[in-house]
């Protein structure tokens, strides 16, 4: 048996997979596609979360494309984070290419049929698309303080604020409720706080609101309010039984990570949360794919770098898988990389002894293999190939596969303006959430229970001052004038009588 026998065999062996799978594309040995060496994914093992890294422009978008499509054929949906914009292509199909057909018979046995797919266009700012939203009650008092990175008592003071709401029905919808309650608490309210959950300091609260201000000016207050989003509505099929790609369009947020962060925070907790244990079911019931990821980690304090952690472990229960996209696999934390079962590395480029040293770690992530070398196959990756480690049915790592990557089936290029509003105005969803709520909240409720203590306090200091008015008219009254005093007085009549008497006489 040749090499190339024996390779094939090897590959064969260790992508074998008895249920439903994805085909990435064919292995390469030695540069050289050996068709039909196919490198399959299987769906059971797509919520074991992964990875796509690559230097720029290697193809790690494409690759992100092409596992969306699959998934979405295979009635699983799916989100994805687009920063640069070019994922709304998803929504046309391609119009092919000879290059494209070149690929796929270098791959063997997998047709190149081009496609459209369900697309959801989503919003976290003032772009067109169905707009996500989330009060601060459904953040809750830990996920706000790891998000404003706070201290342990601060953290007391947003636990008090939110049981001080909690027992006096004040609804926490937006950051102005919250900012008006931590004024009142201090100020106007400073003695009911104080008697009902201890005194509060001033300077604790005014790092929490400068705290909130930071946030507020990466464009948080667009996010916090109603109508909040129902994580249930990611998880729709359509009428052809494909399941929906998500597209959140983040091009416009790249400078305000804290912002992505706090989002994609608290997206994943609401599906934690709300997502039923799923088991071992043989599939996904929603995959995501955070693009950029490096974004959440580089802006993260411990405490949020610990709370992505545990939901990154958690929440594979649920039968949600998480796929990080970024440039290298060092920019996502070892604690995070290690729960990473698919592995999908483009090539890297080593210009500095730090890129080379990058490298050598990555190449250690990787099964050894007596095919490859690599470090070497690393740098010498082209354009739509990449080295592929995955898990097979029983959770094994499967054989390391330099893998010539299938194409997209839909467009690897953006919408028009046309084409992005033709697919928003098709939105079911638009409608649903797009109408901005402001009802009564803590804002409202606080302003008008300060307004009516001021009022009270108004009326009792005018009906005090009337009623001293009042006294001082009733004592002025009673007052005897002194010249009727002394006409009245016994004295004075005696006399007048005396005189009388004599001129009488």
């Amino acid at each position: 048996m040749d090499i190339k026998d024996k390779f094939f065999a090897h590959i064969e062996e260790g992508y074998t997979t008895k249920g439903d799978f994805i085909i990435m594309g064919s292995a390469m040995l030695n540069g050289e596609t050996i068709t039909d060496a196919h490198v399959k994914i299987p769906l059971k093992t797509l919520n074991r979360h992964g990875l796509i890294a690559g230097a720029t422009g290697t193809g790690k978008t494409k690759t992100l494309q092409v596992i969306a499509e699959n998934l979405s054929d295979k009635g699983i949906p799916v989100l994805l984070m687009d920063l640069k914009g070019d994922l709304s292509g998803l929504a046309k199909p391609s119009p092919g290419h000879a290059k494209i057909d070149e690929r796929h018979a270098k791959i063997g046995n997998l047709p190149f049929t081009p496609k459209a797919f369900p697309v959801e266009i989503l919003s976290l700012s003032e772009q067109d698309g169905v707009k996500l939203r989330a009060t601060v009650s459904e953040f809750g008092p830990v996920l706000l303080s790891r998000i404003l990175d706070l201290s342990v008592t601060q953290e007391g003071i947003v636990a008090v604020v939110f049981k001080y709401c909690d027992d006096n029905k004040l609804p926490l919808l937006d950051l102005k409720d919250f900012k008006k309650v931590l004024q009142y608490a201090t100020e106007e309210g400073k003695k009911e706080f104080s008697d009902s959950y201890g005194r509060i300091s001033t300077s604790s609260t005014g790092t929490i609101l400068r705290k909130i201000i930071e946030l507020e000016q990466q464009g948080a207050e667009l996010f916090f309010g109603e109508k909040s989003f129902d994580v249930e509505d990611l998880t729709r099929i359509d009428e052809n039984g494909r399941g929906y790609i998500n597209i959140i369009r983040l091009t416009d947020i790249q400078d305000r990570p804290k912002l992505f962060s706090t989002f994609m925070l608290s997206l994943l907790a609401e599906i934690y949360d709300t997502f039923p244990e799923q088991g071992d079911t043989g599939r996904p019931e929603l995959v995501l794919f955070i693009d950029e990821a490096h974004l959440i980690f580089d802006e993260a304090s411990k405490a949020l770098l610990n709370q992505i952690e545990s939901i990154v472990k958690l929440i594979r229960s649920k039968g949600i898988g998480v796929y990080f996209v970024t440039q290298n696999p060092t920019d996502v934390p070892d604690a995070v990389l290690s729960q990473l079962g698919l592995k999908v590395q483009h090539a890297l480029r080593a210009f500095t002894a730090k890129d080379r040293k990058a490298i050598k770690l990555t190449a250690e992530n990787y099964p050894i293999s007596e095919f490859y070398d690599t470090k070497e196959v690393l740098t010498s990756l082209g354009i739509g190939e990449a080295l592929i480690s995955a898990l097979d049915e029983k959770g094994r790592p499967t054989p390391l596969a330099a893998t010539m990557l299938r194409a997209p089936m839909s467009r690897m290029d953006i919408l028009t303006d046309s084409e992005l509003k033709e697919v928003i105005d098709k939105s079911k969803l638009v409608g649903k959430y797009n109408e901005t709520i402001d009802r009564e909240s803590a804002y409202e409720l606080l302003n008008e229970k300060i307004e009516k203590a001021e009022k009270l306090a108004a009326e009792e200091k005018s009906s005090s001052s009337s009623r001293s008015t009042r006294s001082s008219s009733r004592r002025t009254s009673t007052r005897q004038n002194p010249v009727i005093k002394v006409l009245t007085s016994a004295t004075f009549i005696r006399g007048v009588l005396g005189v009388l008497k004599k001129v009488m006489k």
